[in-house]
């Protein structure tokens, strides 16, 4: 049985509302919620620098030894279905 990984609401703000870095398995979370495998992703984010084997920054990403950039994480979040997370809510 496949483990979901919920994604804590804090990360899905707007960056200038509070947001926080997602942790590796929200970010592994997102890329298979959009399913994306780490290429793909790395594709789909224009930072994919090898035809094969994956995208070296994203398994950074996900083992933690780089930040994610929002917009990159934001743009994840938009192809996985979380909705458009750079814009606030109307109050």
């Amino acid at each position: 049985m496949d483990q979901v990984t919920s994604i804590r609401p804090e990360c899905l703000r707007p960056a200038a509302d509070g947001w926080l870095q997602p942790t590796g398995p929200e970010i592994r979370e997102v890329i298979e919620r959009a399913g994306f495998t780490g290429s793909r992703a790395g594709k789909y984010l224009g930072i994919a620098t090898q035809e094969t084997g994956g995208c070296r920054q994203v398994r950074k990403w996900i083992a933690e030894d780089a930040r994610i950039p929002y917009s990159a994480w934001a743009l994840l979040c938009h192809a996985a279905g979380l909705g458009i997370i750079w814009v606030s809510e109307p109050v």
